[in-house]
């Protein structure tokens, strides 16, 4: 594969890309410093001007021809979200489909959604006064977005800013830039100036140097608690738009269409090698069938074929690094050390962790309470309801959560107790439609 080429002239070494399966080189993109910061506003501030000036009805033009570019190309597309952040070749196929539906959803938002008429005679007195308001562009906006959906997640922070008419200064992970830029390019292809979107791929100074610049008025951060934090303390006075990580729940009742839960469930827990912010990481069965579950769920798990990504056969590919791997395998011994029992998986390939699920852990194990990101998956009974609630919301985040069963009473109760952002009925936590409402609940949200 060709070196991806960036628009900023660096001095600084270029960034290699390797495939997390094999370790080969997929291919290199041109690093940002950030000593470059000013020269980044100064194109930034250009693209604001540009982007502003478009029509709505031409960002959604733009939006919708992005949209067809990469629909033609979704095989080029899936092959390089395989080769560079190691999903699975069907899973990127999805994934390259998800981006062009969020590049239409924002085209249609590109030409609705201008303002309000404010009714004065609502208030004693103002009833000869008349009033509205429009919705106008921020300006400048910093997205930060991470590896594990390299394509769909930056057209999330893309389609969206330029449907509003701004401009964006995007920093991909360092270790997936590839879908990122490619996508860039399809935009650029569909007319949009090339000062809009401005890529700057680089390490922590360079985020830190994006986030704090003056002259953003918004960050869109998609990634892990810590770096929130230390975003939302140097950002300053901006607007901040935060995807953080989960710990999803799943509540298996003992009315529900067996057969379902278990397949959702285990698709769930492991769709992106667990590395998936809403991925169901612990699962909550009703004792009455805990058992049968869990035999179900464990022979389907040991079913599932792990290995290389580019197989039509292959269900779970390799985590980001043999880093991420080798960390996901100590949490797991640790919470055996701990009292869990493993039943099946726990075993390491390099960057390939297999598919692990564990019953017993201990509620004082992080794996219980931190976000895994890792195909591991906790089984643990329950008798009524209302303990599994009380057992769902016990982590102090969330973003998703489901609940399998055939009573409709129950679903809705659960669903207005779990302290989650959104709550799957008869799904697993993974659901997600690009056009729902997304975001978080308690610390995080």
């Amino acid at each position: 594969m060709a070196a991806a080429k960036l628009h900023i002239a660096t001095s600084v070494p270029p960034i290699s890309v390797y495939s997390p399966y094999d370790g080969a080189l997929v291919g290199t993109v041109e690093a940002t410093d950030a000593s470059e910061i000013d020269d980044l506003l100064a194109r930034a501030r250009r693209g604001a001007e540009l982007s502003r000036a478009l029509p709505r009805h031409r960002r959604a033009s733009i939006l919708e021809g992005a949209a067809r570019i990469v629909e033609s190309r979704r095989d080029s597309f899936a092959e390089t979200i395989v080769r560079e952040a190691g999903k699975t070749i069907v899973q990127a196929r999805k994934e390259v489909l998800r981006c062009v539906n969020t590049l239409k959803l924002s085209a249609e938002e590109a030409k609705r959604n201008a303002g309000e008429i404010v009714p004065f005679d609502a208030y004693t007195g103002s009833e000869q006064r008349q009033g509205w308001f429009t919705r106008e562009p921020l300006g400048i906006i910093t997205a930060i977005t991470p590896y594990n959906d390299p394509l769909n997640l930056v057209a999330h922070k893309l389609g969206p800013a330029i449907a509003g008419g701004n401009a964006v200064l995007l920093k991909p992970s360092e270790l997936t830039p590839l879908s990122a830029i490619n996508l860039v390019d399809a935009f650029r292809e569909a007319g949009l100036p090339e000062e809009v979107i401005t890529v700057a791929v680089g390490g922590t100074d360079l985020g830190k140097a994006l986030v704090a610049a003056r002259e953003v008025r918004m960050v869109s951060f998609t990634g892990g608690f810590a770096t929130g934090e230390a975003i939302s303390r140097s950002a300053g006075l901006k607007k901040l738009a935060m995807e953080l990580g989960g710990n999803a729940p799943v509540i298996v009742m003992n009315d529900c269409d067996f057969d379902k839960a278990v397949e959702a469930c285990v698709s769930g827990a492991f769709w992106a090698a667990g590395q998936n912010c809403i991925g169901a990481q612990r699962i909550l069965v009703q004792s009455k069938f805990y058992e049968r579950f869990r035999d179900a769920f464990v022979a389907a798990t040991r079913n599932l074929r792990t290995g290389d990504p580019m197989q039509e056969v292959t269900d779970v590919g390799p985590m980001i690094s043999p880093e991420a791997a080798e960390r996901t395998e100590a949490a797991v011994c640790e919470a055996i050390a701990a009292g869990a029992m493993l039943l099946c998986g726990n075993y390491r390939d390099g960057s390939l962790y297999h598919p692990t699920v564990l019953e017993g852990t201990p509620k004082t194990c992080r794996l219980w309470h931190e976000e895994v990101f890792a195909p591991v998956v906790m089984l643990a009974p329950f008798d009524t309801l209302a303990e599994a609630i009380e057992m769902a919301n016990e982590p102090e985040y969330s973003l998703h959560a489901g609940i399998f069963t055939s009573n409709l009473s129950a679903a809705l109760d659960a669903a207005s107790k779990i302290d989650a952002g959104g709550v799957m009925i008869n799904d697993s936590s993974d659901y997600r439609f690009d056009a729902m409402p997304f975001g978080g609940f308690k610390y995080g949200s």
